[in-house]
This record gives structure tokens, C-alpha cells and sequence, in this order.
């Protein structure tokens, strides 16, 4: 998501902005705004706060995580060694926006929004949504249960449809990934086949299906929703 000036975000996006802020998939000048607006825009607080509560059963089943003291050692480098910057560790936006990633509860550490170490179970985000739809989910890969963690932001499914999650890889056919469960969040397991493709951050693809789902393995209806997977 782009902002559409240096001091907003896109027109009529702050339900979604809000929701990629506590999902902690926004870049640093993005963060920052939204930081912000959260203290100057108590409309837009409140959405944060109501995304923060929305979210929470996303992370239920995924168990705390300790950051090991490494972490803040590499977090300390990185920030001070070349040039000490007095402040930061006292700066309310910067412990509110990582206070809202934990929140949101998506197994990650405070290191991961500002390194890169290597990992054994990679976690990735996708904002899924399209132009003339209103559908729109938050999908969060989840390597460590085999699963996809998925919170419906928007658009509700035709009588007599479900909708269908699907994956893409490079140019090859779409592959099933099941029927969403309707509410507002739900939990898809892998196989091992399709984890292993979608750590290489394959594209997750929603469409609107005859109820059960596609009758021939292939999308039939229309695709409501689309995004590439990005590593959070």
C-alpha cells in the first residue's frame, strides 16, 4: 500500500491502512504516518485498536516467542555503532508500532522489521484485494504449522457461493488451497507440496465459486482478490 501524499494514505483506505499497520507489513515512511495519525486522528485510533482485537485470534494458536539477547545486541549495531542516535529507545511511535506488531501476534520478533537474519521458518504477509471488488483478506503464511492464517477485511461471498484460495506460481495453472471457511478468521493447512512453493513467496489468488468450490480444479468464477506474498 502507497500513500497517496507525505501525510496520508490513500483515499478511502484507512480501514485497510490501519489493518497493515497492526499487521506490520508497511514500510518505514508508511509506519511513520500512520504512527502519526494515531496520535493526531482518534478516528483512525480507534481503527488500530479495533484491528489490534480483530487480529488477536489470528495468533491464538501460535505459541510467545522469547527474542533471543542476540537480537538486541544486532538491533544495537545496527542502530548505534556508526551513529549513536539519543532518543530512539525512548521514542512512543517506535515502541507503539512495534507494541501493535505483538499485538497483532504474528510470531515475530521486535528484530524482524529492522533485519534480516536468516531463518529456519520463514512467516509472509499478503494483503489480498482487486480493482472493482470489494473482498478483501489478510493472509499470513505461517512455515511452522504448515498453514495459512486468513482475517476477512471486507465483501461478503453471493448466496449459494463460496469463496476459493487459491496459489499461483510464475506462469504454471493456479492450485487449489480449499474453500475459505466463512468468518472472520480462518486456518488452511498445507500440504507439504504447496508449503514449499509458497515459501518462495508464490502469489495467493481468492475467487468467487459455486458452493464447495470450483468443479474443476481450475478457477470458474471470478477473482476477487490477489497479492503477493512478502516476508514480514
Amino acid at each position: 500500500m502507497t500513500p497517496a501524499d507525505d501525510n496520508e494514505p490513500e483515499p478511502g483506505g484507512d480501514d485497510l491502512f490501519a489493518a497493515e499497520y497492526v499487521l506490520g507489513v508497511l514500510d518505514a515512511d508508511e509506519r511513520e504516518i500512520a504512527s502519526r495519525r494515531i496520535d493526531a486522528d482518534a478516528a483512525f485510533a480507534r481503527l488500530v485498536d479495533a484491528w489490534e482485537a480483530h487480529l488477536s485470534p489470528v495468533a491464538g494458536t501460535y505459541p510467545e516467542t522469547e527474542p533471543p539477547i542476540r537480537v538486541k545486541e544486532a538491533i544495537d549495531r545496527r542502530l548505534f555503532v556508526a551513529e549513536p542516535r539519543a532518543g530512539l529507545w525512548s521514542s512512543l511511535a517506535f515502541w507503539r508500532g512495534l507494541a501493535a506488531a505483538s499485538v497483532a501476534a504474528l510470531a515475530i520478533t521486535v528484530a524482524v522489521p529492522y533485519l534480516n537474519p536468516p531463518v529456519e521458518q520463514p512467516r509472509l504477509v499478503a494483503s489480498l484485494a482487486a480493482d472493482g471488488s470489494d473482498v478483501r483478506y489478510l493472509a499470513v503464511y505461517d512455515a511452522a504449522h504448515r498453514e495459512v492464517g486468513l482475517s476477512h477485511v471486507s465483501g461478503e461471498r453471493a448466496a449459494g457461493k463460496d469463496f476459493e484460495l487459491w496459489m499461483i506460481e510464475g506462469k504454471n495453472q493456479p492450485v487449489s488451497l480449499g474453500v475459505i471457511p466463512a468468518g472472520q478468521t480462518a486456518h488452511m493447512t498445507l500440504s507439504p507440496a504447496a508449503q514449499e512453493k509458497l515459501a518462495q513467496g508464490a502469489v495467493l489468488a481468492v475467487s468467487l465459486e459455486p458452493a464447495g468450490g470450483s468443479p474443476t480444479g481450475q478457477p470458474t468464477g471470478p477473482v476477487v482478490a490477489a497479492g503477493d506474498l512478502k516476508s514480514i
